[in-house]
């Protein structure tokens, strides 16, 4: 889906704007429906959350991979199945991220995480994209967005294999309402500034990190680097592989006592990829610049799932990680809308350039703040 999308969109229009607004169709369901997501999340077994959702996006990637076989394939039809897509997404991301204490004990909390990220980044981020890049070359936008299907569809049959688990909060007598739970939910976060504060870092910084990346990253390979969709492929798999040397590496190493410190340091040396892509001028250079910053920000990823994991009570962990996901995706939707115009008034490279550079800057204003740091002297990441 990574690289069938944006390069699906560009074949039918070629035009960053209409990619940036493709982008944010997607993220509007995970803005719109991602706190629903973590209250089913504590409410109901979370791996029948994980499967419905994964069937909702082996329809969607489905039906438009038919589509483009059949010749049929408008840009509406991209729009609608984004949004769909989006929806599955919604519910998925509160539910993959909360089920994981669940499964295992406390102490291999980091090895798990990491074992996760290392078999997601290989399916999804890895052998993903370079599968999609030669796909398409091969054959066309419809077979990369078949075999997205399929993949999505064994995802479900997988996670069939788990055993059941209860829900994580027993509902009261007197049913709560859905708005009561989030309501909770949110009091927890106000309460903690290492919760508020980096979830204030993931909804401001995670807009200038995410848009530009899908849109103009695409953009700049296919347009200004004369690169093939299997080249783009090779870009964002490096990426991949910087992540999987990161989660491995993670699961290895002691995280340190000071694992605040050691995290932000990570996500702001890893969000400057924006400002070195500006510079790039082969795509090989492109291919360094994400696998080194891929491994940066991964890490750093790894090192909040698993504070939020040990740090937050399990009948709660599924809305503070569908707060998580909806800080992370609310003004996405936004920067994809406008990052396309911008690039088309600026230009692609300084849009990319002033994107790292405000988003490193404000990385470290986050962690600046009075008491971000108030887990490092009482909780220990590594489970030693």
């Amino acid at each position: 889906m990574v690289v069938a999308l944006p390069w699906q969109v560009y074949e039918l229009t070629n035009s960053p704007a209409t990619m940036g607004l493709v982008g944010a169709l997607q993220m509007i369901p995970i803005f719109a429906f991602t706190l629903f997501g973590g209250v089913a999340s504590d409410r109901v077994d979370r791996r029948k959350v994980i499967i419905a959702a994964d069937v909702v996006r082996a329809v969607a990637a489905g039906a438009i991979g038919i589509l483009a076989l059949r010749g049929d394939l408008e840009l509406w039809h991209v729009a609608a199945m984004a949004l769909v897509y989006g929806l599955g997404q919604a519910f998925a991301g509160p539910a993959f991220g909360s089920i994981v204490p669940q499964l295992v004990p406390d102490e291999l909390l980091v090895q798990a995480n990491s074992a996760l990220f290392t078999f997601h980044t290989l399916a999804f981020r890895l052998a993903g994209p370079v599968l999609g890049g030669a796909l398409i070359a091969a054959f066309g936008t419809g077979e990369a967005f078949l075999v997205d299907a399929v993949s999505f569809a064994i995802g479900a049959a997988a996670i069939t294999l788990l055993a059941a688990r209860p829900a994580a909060r027993a509902l009261d007598d007197e049913r709560r309402s859905v708005l009561d739970d989030i309501r909770e939910g949110l009091g927890y976060v106000r309460k903690r500034t290492w919760l508020w504060g980096t979830l204030t870092w993931w909804l401001v910084v995670a807009p200038f990190g995410t848009a530009p990346y899908i849109v103009l990253l695409p953009f700049l390979v296919k347009n200004d680097l004369d690169g093939s969709a299997r080249q783009l492929g090779l870009v964002f798999a490096a990426g991949g592989l910087g992540g999987v040397v990161a989660a491995l590496a993670i699961s290895q190493l002691h995280i340190p006592r000071r694992h605040v410190t050691f995290m932000y340091a990570l996500l702001a040396f890893g969000i400057t990829d924006l400002f070195f892509y500006s510079l790039v001028q082969a795509t090989w250079q492109a291919m360094v610049i994400a696998l080194v910053a891929e491994s940066a920000l991964t890490a750093g990823i790894l090192v909040w799932n698993t504070l939020v994991q040990r740090a937050v009570p399990m009948e709660l962990l599924g809305r503070v990680r569908s707060l998580d996901s909806f800080a992370a995706f609310a003004l996405t939707p936004l920067a994809l809308a406008v990052i396309g115009p911008a690039a088309d008034v600026f230009g692609v490279r300084p849009v990319l350039a002033a994107c790292g550079i405000i988003a490193s800057a404000l990385t470290v204003a986050a962690f600046l703040l009075p008491g971000m740091r108030e887990t490092e002297g009482r909780i220990s990441l590594s489970g030693r």
